[in-house]
C-alpha cells in the first residue's frame, strides 16, 4: 500500500474529557478557563465538597448560603466620605451592557438570582476623590444576600474601604468595573463576630491602562471564604492584590484568587500573607493565574506566606500558573509555610520577651509592611500584653558602644567576657546564653568600649 494511502489513526481523546470508568459523577476541568459561570443558580449543581473549588471548604458550616432561597435580612450601611460618590439602587435589567462578569460558583449565583436589587456605587468619569470613601456594613443575625456594583469612570481616581462587622450569615457579589486610565484602591476588612459566616465573590474588570489595587484584611468570623477574580478589558492594565489574615482557634479563612490574562501588555502581582494559632485554626489560599494565547507581553507574579504559631493549626497553599503563550515578559509564583524554630523562640525569650507563647509576640516581620508597591500601612497582629500589675520586672540591660560605628548594642546582664583580647565580640560563660550575645558590628571592629555600667 502506498504511503499516502495509509489509513489515518483515530483522533486521540483528551484525558478527562469523558466520564471516568470507576463512576466518578463529574469530569474535572482541564483548564481554569473551563470553569462554569452563570447568573442563574439552577445552572450549578449543589456542591458536595469533592469539587475542586469546594474541596477545602467545610460544607457543614455554610449556614444555608448555598440554598436557592430569598434573603431574610439586609445589612445596615453607614457611608462616609466625599459627596462625589453616587449611591443608588437599580434592577439588574437596567445594567445590560455594563459588562458585569457572571458568578463562578453556586453561592454567588444564588445572590444574583435572589438578591432583591443591586446597590450601585459610582465614581463619575474624570473625578478624583481626595479622601477615601468608608462603607461600614453591620449584620444582626439571619441570612443576608447582597449584590454591589462599584463603577469607576474613565480617568477617575478613588479609594474605597469596605468594613464588615456584626454576626450574620452573609453572601455577597461585588462587581468592580474600572474605566480606562482610572486608578482604584479597594480595601475590604472582615472583622466579624466569632460565629459569623461570610461567602464573597469579588469580580474586578480592569480597563485599558487602568490600575487596581485590591487589599483584603480578614481577622474575624467562623468561616470566611473570599474569591477574587480579575480580568482585563484592554491592554496596559495593572492589577495588584494584597491580603493579610490571622486565623485563631476554630476559624476557617479561605482566599481564592484568579487572574485571567486575556489582553496583551498587562501586569499582575498577588501577595498574601497570614498567621495561624490555636487548635483547629485553618487557612486556605488558592492562587490561579491564566495567561491566554492572546496575552502577549504579560508580566505576573504571585506569592503566599504562612506562619504557623502553635500546634494544631493547618495552612493550605496552592499556587497555579497556566501559560498558553511563550511571548511574555515574566511569570512566577512562590509559596511557603513554616513555624518558629525552637532556637529562635529561645533567642526571643533570652532577649527579654515577657511572653512564653508564640502568639504573644508581634507577627509584624511576617505580615506585609509598607512598600512602594503595596502603598498600605504596616500591619501588626499581636496578643494583648499582660497588665503592669501582673508583669514581671524587666530584665536589667546594659549598653555597649562601638568606637568605629558609634552604635549601641543591648544584651542581657549575664556574666560576659570577650572571646579574645582586642575583639569586640561578646561571649557568655553560660553555654545556653550564646544565642543572646551579639557583636558590636558583625565582628568587623576589633575594639569596643563599654558605656556606663557595661560589664567588662
Amino acid at each position: 500500500m502506498p504511503l499516502l494511502d495509509t489509513p489515518s489513526r483515530p483522533a486521540a481523546t483528551r484525558p478527562g474529557a469523558s466520564a471516568h470508568s470507576h463512576g466518578m459523577p463529574f469530569v474535572p476541568e482541564q483548564s481554569r478557563a473551563e470553569r462554569r459561570r452563570s447568573f442563574l443558580a439552577s445552572d450549578f449543581p449543589r456542591p458536595t465538597g469533592r469539587e475542586e473549588e469546594w474541596r477545602f471548604t467545610p460544607m457543614a458550616r455554610l449556614a444555608g448560603l448555598a440554598d436557592d432561597a430569598p434573603s431574610e435580612r439586609s445589612l445596615e450601611w453607614d457611608i462616609t466620605g466625599p459627596d462625589a460618590m453616587r449611591v443608588s439602587r437599580m434592577e439588574r435589567s437596567e445594567m445590560t451592557g455594563w459588562g458585569i462578569p457572571a458568578p463562578g460558583d453556586l453561592a454567588a449565583a444564588v445572590v444574583t438570582t435572589q438578591a432583591p436589587a443591586v446597590t450601585v456605587l459610582e465614581v463619575p468619569a474624570g473625578v478624583e476623590l481626595t479622601e477615601p470613601v468608608r462603607i461600614r456594613r453591620t449584620g444582626a443575625g439571619g441570612r443576608s444576600l447582597s449584590h454591589v456594583v462599584l463603577r469607576v469612570g474613565a480617568q477617575a481616581r478613588a479609594t474605597v474601604v469596605l468594613e464588615q462587622h456584626g454576626d450574620t450569615a452573609y453572601s455577597e457579589v461585588l462587581s468592580v468595573l474600572v474605566g480606562d486610565g482610572s486608578d482604584l484602591t479597594l480595601v475590604t476588612v472582615q472583622e466579624w463576630e466569632a460565629t459569623a459566616v461570610h461567602l464573597g465573590e469579588h469580580d474586578v474588570v480592569v480597563g485599558r491602562d487602568a490600575t487596581v489595587r485590591h487589599i483584603a484584611v480578614t481577622l474575624g468570623g467562623s468561616l470566611v471564604r473570599l474569591s477574587t477574580n480579575a480580568s482585563y478589558a484592554g491592554p496596559g492594565g495593572s492589577f495588584e492584590a494584597y491580603g493579610v489574615y490571622f486565623a485563631d482557634a476554630g476559624q476557617h479563612l479561605e482566599h481564592r484568587l484568579f487572574v485571567d490574562h486575556a489582553a496583551p501588555m498587562c501586569t499582575s502581582h498577588v501577595e498574601y500573607r497570614g498567621a495561624l494559632q490555636g487548635d483547629s485554626a485553618r487557612s486556605v489560599w488558592i492562587g490561579d493565574v491564566l495567561i491566554r494565547a492572546s496575552a502577549e507581553g504579560t508580566q505576573t507574579y504571585e506569592i503566599n506566606r504562612n506562619l504557623v504559631l502553635t500546634d494544631g493549626a493547618q495552612a493550605d497553599s496552592v499556587p497555579n500558573l497556566e501559560i498558553e503563550t511563550g511571548q511574555i515578559r515574566g511569570a512566577g509564583h512562590a509559596s511557603a509555610t513554616g513555624r518558629f524554630d525552637d532556637e529562635q523562640l529561645f533567642y526571643l525569650q533570652a532577649r527579654g520577651s515577657r511572653s512564653r507563647k508564640p502568639g504573644g509576640w508581634s507577627c509584624e516581620g511576617s505580615l506585609p509592611t509598607s512598600s512602594p508597591r503595596s502603598r498600605w500601612p504596616r500591619s501588626k497582629v499581636t496578643s494583648p500584653r499582660p497588665s503592669s500589675a501582673s508583669s514581671p520586672p524587666p530584665t536589667p540591660t546594659a549598653s555597649r558602644r562601638c568606637r568605629r560605628t558609634g552604635r549601641h548594642e543591648r544584651h542581657l546582664h549575664a556574666p560576659l567576657n570577650r572571646c579574645r583580647p582586642g575583639c569586640g565580640r561578646i561571649r557568655s560563660r553560660l553555654r545556653a546564653a550564646r544565642l543572646a550575645a551579639r557583636t558590636c558590628c558583625s565582628g568587623s571592629c576589633r575594639r569596643s568600649s563599654g558605656g556606663p555600667g557595661a560589664p567588662q
